[in-house]
């Protein structure tokens, strides 16, 4: 039974309830291992190191530097795991591939399922490529190289080849036999797939409806309801959402004819749709798809400049349309004290409805089925936080500057504003997914533009129009 110091030395979880950095490496462990890199203390180093999850050592190496990197890797020899690899982010996987003996690497690498290969393999260079397959096996080399034929981020990248089937007229005690008896079987599986005399699964059976059910009955009686096939060449973002939607452990995947030729499972499935919620976060903040703290400053400003180059188009755009409200301006100085609250809160508004809209077309919510009930919301929901909002500040605004036409100026704007931001907020990524551009990677920059132009034109101009 371990105490809560051996918790922390470990990195393990503290029970403590709502601690937020449950599950996260204790500084103290952090600090305790590079001290024995620095000793040059092996046996101290594997001590501390054993006890972590592969997960936990992929975050350590992700944290420390680059040469605190080195050396620990160095160090820690023999001991390095396989699994570490195919945790870590792809920037300090290829630095740490580098860093491995080769034979430390081809040990590593013979640990792990295909798919982990795959992944491991399908982004590195040629030579990185033959050394890491020239460490396997025979016929797991082939295997790999085969799901390397397939399209990148298709299904048939995405699944492991260890499969357990069995003929779809065998009974539960033929396959528990087999079981038994076979000498190579997945590390993990949760399904047997019954498969027809051309290989073509057909159902799936679980391993507690199996150990659940006496010897004489037929495997296909106690198959699952709900059974799923895989095309080998189905995008991972749509595995993803079929494991989510109708709520799989694994599902077989077939080639083009049809036949068994792998096998998907929920670990996999879930680490794509985490991948692809936060390729979505990443796009709408307009800073690349793959960037992550390991990056290069180089790698990290190349993705991030463009779009500010068109941020900087766009507030242009709005400083354009302010300029033809200079004369306004000059005469009513409140008025620019007062353009940037109009113009913050409309690109909130719009933000708000934009992550909804993004995230609902990413998930399959949105529709062109409920599209139009959807936007009718928003526009009402804008036009209510307009009301709610534009009374208090136009009563400030009044008592503020002594100009009560002022205050209903800018609070007629607010309303405006919202209204227009809650709108193009959703209108913008359904139009955009509509002509086929990614809603994430483009909406921000143009609902950004409609709220800053309408938001100052709406305000400048009955500021013109009421009080000069």
């Amino acid at each position: 039974m371990s105490t809560a110091d051996d918790q922390a030395e470990t990195g393990t979880p503290q029970e403590d309830g709502g601690n937020e950095r449950a599950y996260a490496l204790d500084r103290r462990a952090i600090a305790a291992i590079l001290y024995a890199v620095d000793i040059d203390d092996r046996d101290k180093l594997i001590e501390l190191m054993e006890p972590l999850h592969a997960a936990d050592i992929a975050d350590l190496l992700e944290q420390i530097n680059a040469y605190d990197r080195a050396r620990l890797i160095r160090l820690y020899g023999q001991e390095f795991d396989g699994e570490i690899l195919s945790e870590l982010e792809e920037g300090v996987r290829e630095e740490v591939i580098h860093l491995l003996h080769p034979q430390v690497l081809a040990e590593a690498v013979r640990e792990l399922d295909s798919d982990d290969v795959v992944d491991l393999v399908e982004d590195l260079e040629g030579p990185q490529q033959e050394a890491i397959l020239g460490a396997l096996e025979a016929s797991d080399r082939l295997a790999v190289q085969q799901a390397l034929t397939y399209p990148e981020n298709s299904a048939g990248r995405l699944m492991q080849r260890e499969v357990v089937f069995a003929p779809e007229h065998w009974n539960v005690g033929q396959a528990i036999d087999f079981l038994r008896g076979s000498e190579e079987l997945p590390e993990q599986f949760y399904h047997i797939v019954l498969v027809d005399p051309r290989m073509r699964p057909v159902a799936n059976v679980t391993l507690g409806k199996l150990m659940g059910s006496r010897r004489e009955v037929a495997l296909k009686d106690i198959a699952e309801e709900m059974f799923q096939v895989i095309p080998a060449d189905q995008d991972e973002a749509d595995v993803a959402y079929a494991f989510n939607q109708y709520h799989l452990i694994s599902a077989p995947v077939v080639d083009g004819d049809g036949r068994l030729v792998g096998v998907i499972t929920i670990d996999d499935a879930m680490i794509v749709l985490d991948e692809e919620n936060e390729e979505d976060i990443l796009r709408l903040a307009g800073v690349g798809e793959e960037s992550s703290l390991s990056d290069r400053v180089i790698d990290t400003t190349k993705r991030r400049i463009p779009w500010l180059v068109v941020n900087l188009g766009t507030a242009a755009l709005a400083a354009l349309v302010i300029a033809q409200f200079e004369h306004t301006i000059a005469v009513l100085v409140a008025l620019a004290v007062l353009m940037p609250i109009v113009a913050s809160m409309g690109g909130n508004a719009g933000t708000q409805s934009l992550t909804v809209a993004v995230r609902a077309i990413a998930t399959r919510d949105l529709t062109r089925a409920n599209a139009w009930r959807v936007i009718r919301r928003e526009m009402l929901v804008g036009l209510m936080n307009g009301l709610t909002l534009a009374i208090p500040l136009g009563v400030m605004t009044g008592l503020i500057f002594g100009t009560p036409l002022l205050g209903a100026v800018i609070g007629a704007a607010l309303i405006i504003n919202l209204f227009v931001a809650a709108l193009s907020g959703v209108a913008v990524p359904i139009l955009l997914d509509k002509i086929g551009v990614d809603p994430a990677l483009a909406s921000g920059v143009f609902v950004t533009t409609v709220t800053d132009v309408v938001g100052f034109f709406a305000f400048l101009g009955l500021a013109t129009v009421v009080l000069l």
